[in-house]
């Protein structure tokens, strides 16, 4: 395991996507990010492409996707609903067979704090989605994930409301969408470490990344109420808390954690701000650092473990780790 502290990378908060991205040349280099046509993914597209890269984006509605990036260069469209298993096999299927291999693959799109309801074989839905999903995904692309590569997952800051709840993943004794909102994004952080431990022998580091608050459609399933409540938009729905961030600048921890060759050597870390985040054990949840229990090795492990069962699916089966 790499050391959990930051890097000075000479970013910060405020820096954006293109920030990161200039004088860094991806000509030649194919990234896949899920979700690239919207809020930070659109802007983490954009990013990419500027710097010459090719990316293929994977969306649910291929079509909106298209027209969205209409003026993006080198950017192709497929299709792929995270919710749904077969869906995500035939999209890692069809890439697998035409013969490309993915030098950057950023597992994006999300659903946050929605009424609960259940995807797959019973799973909750953010647990199955925002992590099950791109389990799956990775796990099925990895006959075409090039040597070198760099896989980034988006957690977020909402891993501090919940640990694994290893005795209910699934919520079967009661919903609370934040709850499973902050378990799935545990998981995924969790994700990430574990398949940097299983990766880095081929050559692949992976990362988790916090892109901090940011107004998007993300947010699609919470009333305007609630969001006034938390202090977050005024009474005509405007943005007025200024711990929020602009799109670009929440892309920035994305692309910084896929490009930048101050991690060269490093994986399985949890980054914020385009930096490595500090391991902080807070008694209540917190905006910054990553908890204790979503860097934990042996929880990352078992959880790899798990979702394997629940999937049916696991590139690594027999493999056994080599990180440093």
């Amino acid at each position: 395991m790499s050391p959990q502290r930051p890097l000075n990378s000479g970013f910060d908060r405020t820096s954006s996507a293109a920030d990161v991205v200039l004088g860094i040349d991806l000509r030649g280099k194919l990234a896949i990010i899920t979700g690239g046509h919207g809020g930070l993914g659109l802007e983490t597209t954009r990013a990419l492409a500027s710097a010459g890269a090719d990316v293929l984006v994977l969306a649910r509605n291929p079509t909106a996707a298209r027209a969205t990036l209409a003026d993006v260069p080198g950017v192709e469209v497929d299709m792929l609903d995270l919710a749904d298993q077969a869906s995500v096999r035939a999209c890692a299927e069809r890439f697998v067979a035409s013969g490309r291999r993915a030098d950057i693959v950023i597992c994006n799109a999300a659903v946050m704090a929605n009424d609960e309801s259940r995807v797959g074989n019973g799973w909750e839905s953010q647990f199955g989605t925002n992590h099950l999903g791109h389990f799956a995904l990775v796990n099925l692309l990895w006959p075409a994930i090039a040597r070198g590569a760099r896989i980034v997952s988006l957690s977020s800051m909402g891993h501090h409301y919940s640990p694994m709840r290893w005795t209910d993943l699934q919520f079967e004794t009661g919903y609370d969408k934040w709850l499973a909102y902050g378990q799935s994004k545990t998981a995924i952080a969790l994700f990430a470490l574990h398949l940097d431990v299983l990766g880095c022998t081929a050559g692949v580091r992976s990362y988790s990344v916090h892109p901090g608050k940011i107004h998007t459609a993300l947010q699609r399933h919470m009333a305007l109420e609630e969001m006034q409540a938390l202090g977050w938009l005024d009474a005509e729905g405007r943005l007025i808390d200024p711990s929020f961030k602009t799109s670009a600048q929440g892309a920035a921890t994305t692309v910084w954690a896929a490009t930048s060759s101050l991690l060269d050597g490093i994986g399985g870390v949890y980054c914020e701000d385009c930096d490595v985040a500090w391991e902080e054990d807070l008694p209540v949840p917190s905006e910054g650092g990553v908890r204790p229990y979503a860097v934990d090795a042996a929880q990352a492990e078992r959880l790899w473990r798990l979702s394997a069962e629940l999937t049916g699916i696991n590139a690594f089966a027999g493999v056994t780790s080599g990180a440093e």
